[in-house]
C-alpha cells in the first residue's frame, strides 16, 4: 500500500510540474499564449540525428499550414473598436482603455481589405522553411527532380506555396516544378465531413469545456483597467466576449506589420493569458483531437489525407529521384492529422480536460502559423526495399506510436501496416 501511495504521489508531482511548465512558458513568451495565432518560431532543433549508416534521403512527403495572416473575420476588427469607442465617446475609457481603442483602431486600418491574407512575415516564413529543408537534405532537391505541389483554393495557403516554390527554384533553378490548387483536390487537401463535423460538440462536451474554463477565463480584472465606470461596464458591455475578442487580437499582433511597433499583450496579466490559452487549447482539443467527449473520432477527418500521402509515398518510392510532395493547407487539416499519427504523443484520447497540458498536450507546439510536418524518406539506394522514414514536426524530429530498432528513424514497412489497418478498423466502424 505505501509502495502504491508513494507511486501515485510521484504521478501527481510529475503531472504538477508539466502543467507549471507551460505556465512558466507562456510567462516567459506571451505569443505562446495565442495559440493556432502564434508566428511561426522555427525549429529549436539545430542538429537532426543521422541516419543509419549507407541511408540517404531521397524523397520528401509534406503537408503545411499558411503562414501568418491577418484575422479573418471583420467583426474581430470592428467589434472592440465599436465597443470601445461608444463607451470612448460618453467618457467611460480610462487612459489605458483610450490607448487600447487606438491600438485596436490601427490594427483594424492596417487590415482593411486583407481579412485572412498572408502578411508578409507569412510569407518569410515559408521562405525560411524552403531554405532549411532544402539546406537539411539536398540529397532530395539534386538536379532536375520534380517538385509537385498542391494547395487548397484559399488565396493564403497558395501564396504560402508560392513563396516556399519560389525559394526552392532559387536555390536550385533545374527543379521541375508542378503547382496546382483546386476543388479536385479538396476531398483529401481540405476533407469537409459534415457527419462527423456534427458530432464534435455534444452537450456533454460543452458542459465539460464551460466546467473547465470557469475559474481559469477571468475577464472583470481587466475591465476594471479598460472602464471608469462598473455601472456601465455591468449593463452595457459583453464582458466575456470583448475580453476574448481583445485577446484574440492581441494574439494576431505578432503576424501583423505593426507588430514591430506595439503589443496588446500588456493589457493582460500573465494568469489571464494562461487562463485564456487552457480555455482555446482545451477547445481545440474537443474539435480536433481524440476527446472521448465527443466520440474520439475527430482526428479521422484527415483519413483521406493520410492515405493520399501513403498512396504517394508508395509511388515516388518506386521511382529513382522522386524528389517531393508538397500540400499547403490550414491548422485544422495539420492538428488533427497530428493527432491521427500520434505523433509525440499528441493521439492521447481522454475526457478529463484538466490533464491535457499535464500529459503533454499543448496546441502552440503543434500548430503555429507555418506548421508543417515533414515525412523524411531514407534508402541506400533505388532498389533498396528497406525504406526508412523519419517525421518531422515543425522541423523537429518526433515520435511515432511504431517500435523501431532505429528511432527517430522507422521502417516505411511498419508505418503502412500500422496506419493503413487504423483507418481500414474505422471505416468498418463507420460502415457498420
Amino acid at each position: 500500500m505505501n509502495k502504491l501511495f508513494t507511486l501515485m504521489l510521484a504521478l501527481a508531482v510529475t503531472l504538477t510540474v508539466a502543467g507549471q511548465q507551460v505556465k512558466q512558458e507562456i510567462s516567459e513568451n506571451k505569443c505562446l499564449s495565442g495559440s493556432n495565432h502564434l508566428a511561426y518560431p522555427g525549429p529549436s532543433q539545430e542538429r537532426l540525428t543521422p541516419a543509419p549508416k549507407g541511408y540517404r534521403p531521397f524523397y520528401i512527403s509534406h503537408y503545411g499550414r499558411h503562414g501568418s495572416r491577418y484575422l479573418i473575420g471583420q467583426d474581430e476588427y470592428d467589434v472592440p473598436v465599436k465597443v470601445l469607442a461608444r463607451a470612448d465617446s460618453m467618457g467611460k475609457l480610462t487612459p489605458l482603455g483610450a490607448d487600447v481603442l487606438r491600438r485596436a483602431r490601427l490594427l483594424k486600418e492596417e487590415a482593411k481589405g486583407r481579412l485572412g491574407e498572408l502578411t508578409p512575415l507569412g510569407a518569410e516564413q515559408h521562405r525560411q522553411i524552403a531554405r532549411r529543408m532544402y539546406g537539411r537534405f539536398p540529397e532530395v532537391f539534386k538536379g532536375d527532380v520534380t517538385v509537385d505541389a498542391k494547395s487548397t483554393v484559399v488565396i493564403r495557403c497558395i501564396l504560402s506555396m508560392e513563396n516556399e516554390l519560389q525559394e526552392l527554384l532559387r536555390l536550385n533553378p533545374k527543379l521541375v516544378i508542378k503547382h496546382d490548387a483546386s476543388e479536385h483536390d479538396m476531398y483529401y487537401m481540405n476533407l469537409s465531413d459534415r457527419a462527423l463535423s456534427a458530432k464534435k460538440t455534444p452537450r456533454r462536451a460543452v458542459v465539460a469545456w464551460n466546467e473547465y474554463c470557469a475559474g481559469r477565463v477571468r475577464c472583470m480584472p481587466l475591465m476594471q483597467r479598460l472602464f471608469n465606470d462598473e455601472a456601465y461596464v455591468k449593463y452595457e458591455v459583453d464582458t466575456l466576449d470583448l475580453a476574448r475578442r481583445l485577446f484574440k487580437l492581441a494574439s494576431n499582433v505578432q503576424s501583423s506589420p505593426l507588430g514591430e511597433e506595439m503589443t496588446l499583450y500588456d493589457i493582460f496579466t500573465d494568469d489571464e493569458l494562461y487562463g485564456f490559452w487552457q480555455a482555446d487549447n482545451a477547445s481545440w482539443y474537443i474539435g480536433y483531437g481524440a476527446c472521448t467527449l465527443n466520440g474520439a473520432t475527430q482526428p479521422f477527418s484527415q483519413r483521406n489525407l493520410l492515405r493520399n500521402i501513403i498512396h504517394e509515398a508508395d509511388s515516388c518510392i518506386a521511382l529513382e529521384h522522386p524528389g517531393a510532395t508538397l500540400r499547403f493547407g490550414h491548422e485544422t487539416m495539420v492538428l488533427p492529422l497530428t493527432c491521427l499519427l500520434d505523433i509525440n504523443g499528441y493521439g492521447l484520447s481522454t475526457g478529463d480536460l484538466g490533464q491535457l497540458e499535464e500529459r503533454g498536450w499543448v496546441n502552440y507546439r503543434i500548430f503555429p502559423m507555418g506548421a508543417n510536418i515533414q515525412l523524411v524518406f531514407f534508402r541506400k539506394d533505388a532498389k533498396d526495399g528497406d525504406v526508412l522514414v523519419k517525421v518531422l514536426l515543425n522541423e523537429n524530429e518526433a515520435t511515432l506510436p511504431l517500435p523501431s530498432d532505429l528511432a527517430p528513424y522507422y521502417h516505411w514497412s511498419d508505418f503502412k501496416d500500422f496506419y493503413l489497418k487504423k483507418l481500414d478498423a474505422y471505416s468498418s466502424s463507420v460502415s457498420n
